[in-house]
């Protein structure tokens, strides 16, 4: 691909992924609350929590699509290439589509997984591949719609797995029947108010929103400074590259990440602090030795990859000179991604945002202008800047981890578990007696201690019979 076809795509590629990125910094929210209510056997609170992220997220997204229609016009305005501007504007409108379903897909993805529902979701993946390049071919060659096709065949494959969502034997129809009843379509209303304004879920919804996409945000801002650099078109063909192949490589510390999250949150939900330690210390390890595989592969085929993405010598050469420097970041990415899922199953949303701020917008992003504008390193200044910033986010994570009190967590957590089912207006209520507010612990939480020290009060709908299911 040629860099007047690559430039606009790969940059309407990085200007629609923070916002995807967005809508994953909310769903992460689940991760912790629905990932302790679980551990806890709170699990009437798993459908709620649920329904108002899906609510909010459809909600939000209408104003963003707006938006979306005039993202061309938008990039002009900050000097970007008319030509470049014009080619992304046009591919992001198709992507609308793909923004209101990916919220949607991510909430019910947290929802399974911190359930430890992983082979279904699974197979929806690999079921999803196959269904995208199928759709793909027919939209880009077939009915000649060309990159516009491919924005289309997003959508396409985030609709079928949310239909897959139906297979597994958990909630799904179950929870689908109860949630469209008229009150609980008005309950799950005022829940959705009051989660985002009344702070219902300690503001981890909000907080995970703004963790995830300060974090992507920083990385897309490579993308619009590249084209203020000399050559654009050839530097965001490049970063471009560079993003998608470190993107790709980020994948198996993601999925190592939410397994953290979950497991973490499981664990601090159920009064086992020894456990989410260990969990802790195993994740922060597979994650070194994944960064240094996956970095190592690239410097071996720094010679290659360019002529994955295009066809131009120049633009190879230029991503083979790059490959080291995005090995070193690809190590450091890796572990602060771990860190950053056991930080989430804390339920330490609000420091991870501030970490995250601190790392790209006070060192990240100020040393990688100074690299490229002022040193004149260009596009291999932007991205030493970056890793500048992954430098800082690991070390502060680090901390925060090995200065953990697990034993304190878990009163915490277990504190605040009751007073979320104390204000669900959920029909059924659940609390759960005998936490200490002292540190050392709290042993009413989980499924074996309740006997000696526990009590649960249950009250249920009798519009809803309990079915042994978890919702």
């Amino acid at each position: 691909m040629s860099n007047n076809r690559s430039a606009p795509l790969f940059t309407a590629i990085q200007v629609t992924s923070p916002v995807l990125a967005w809508q994953r910094g909310m769903a992460f929210s689940l991760d912790t609350l629905c990932g302790q209510a679980f551990g806890a056997e709170q699990h009437h609170l798993l459908g709620v929590y649920k329904q108002r992220a899906m609510l909010v997220l459809t909600l939000v997204s209408i104003p963003v699509s707006v938006i979306w229609a005039h993202t061309g016009e938008i990039l002009v305005l900050f000097r970007q290439d008319p030509e470049i501007a014009a080619g992304a504007g046009n591919y992001i409108r198709f992507m609308t589509p793909a923004l209101f379903l990916y919220g949607l897909l991510e909430c019910h993805a947290r929802f399974l997984q911190t359930q430890n529902v992983v082979v279904p979701v699974m197979l929806s993946c690999a079921a999803t591949a196959v269904v995208h390049v199928a759709a793909c071919w027919l939209l880009v060659f077939k009915l000649g719609m060309g990159a516009n096709g491919a924005a289309l065949g997003n959508a396409v494959s985030y609709l079928g797995r949310i239909l897959q969502g139906r297979v597994p034997r958990h909630p799904w129809l179950l929870e689908a029947r109860r949630a469209v009843r008229p009150h609980a379509l008005v309950r799950t209303l005022h829940n959705c108010i009051l989660f985002r304004f009344e702070c219902v879920i300690d503001d981890k919804f909000c907080c995970s929103n703004d963790w995830c996409s300060i974090e992507w945000w920083a990385f897309e801002l490579l993308v619009l400074l590249s084209g203020l650099l000399p050559n654009p078109k050839l530097e965001t063909a490049v970063q471009s590259i560079c993003f998608n192949i470190y993107t790709f490589a980020y994948m198996i510390p993601l999925g190592l990440s939410y397994a953290a999250s979950i497991r973490v949150s499981n664990e601090l939900g159920a009064g086992r602090p020894q456990a989410a330690r260990l969990a802790t210390r195993v994740v922060i390890l597979l994650a070194f030795s994944l960064g240094v595989s996956e970095g190592l592969v690239m410097v071996l085929v720094r010679n290659v990859l360019g002529y994955v993405y295009s066809n131009e010598k120049e633009v190879a050469l230029y991503t083979a000179k790059m490959m080291p420097i995005l090995a070193a970041s690809t190590l450091f990415d890796s572990i602060q991604s771990v860190l950053s899922g056991v930080v989430r199953g804390c339920g330490q949303q609000k420091i991870g945002a501030i970490i995250n701020l601190a790392a790209y917008y006070f060192a990240g992003i100020p040393a990688a202008c100074v690299f490229a504008f002022v040193f004149h390193l260009k596009g291999m200044g932007l991205w030493f800047g970056i890793l500048c910033g992954l430098v800082v986010q690991v070390m502060l994570l680090l901390s925060i981890t090995l200065f953990t009190n697990w034993n304190k967590e878990v009163s915490i957590e277990a504190l605040k578990a009751n007073d979320r089912v104390s204000s669900s207006s959920q029909p059924v209520e659940l609390t759960t007696s005998g936490c200490t507010k002292e540190a050392n612990g709290c042993r009413s939480v989980g499924k074996d201690t309740q006997g000696t020290n526990g009590a649960k009060k249950v009250s249920i709908d009798p519009e809803e019979k309990p079915d042994g299911n978890v919702i």
